[in-house]
């Protein structure tokens, strides 16, 4: 199975997590959907996500999955 990054818990409307989602696909240079709320981005690439995410002001904390 694929490495997944999911982001859960994101504020917003459904147009902003889409952006955010559309955002974070274009940084890692791969696919991705949002699911119920969640934004999921295919490939292993927390590193990438956390920064930019700390970086627009959110607060991050990992979980093991």
């Amino acid at each position: 199975m694929c490495p997944l990054v999911v982001i859960t818990g994101v504020p917003g409307s459904e147009s902003e997590v889409a952006a955010l989602a559309q955002q974070l696909k274009k940084l890692c240079g791969s696919g991705g959907t949002v699911k119920e709320g969640n934004i999921e981005i295919q490939g292993d690439h927390c590193d990438k996500v956390q920064a930019r995410l700390t970086g627009l002001g959110y607060r991050v904390k990992r979980a093991a999955g």
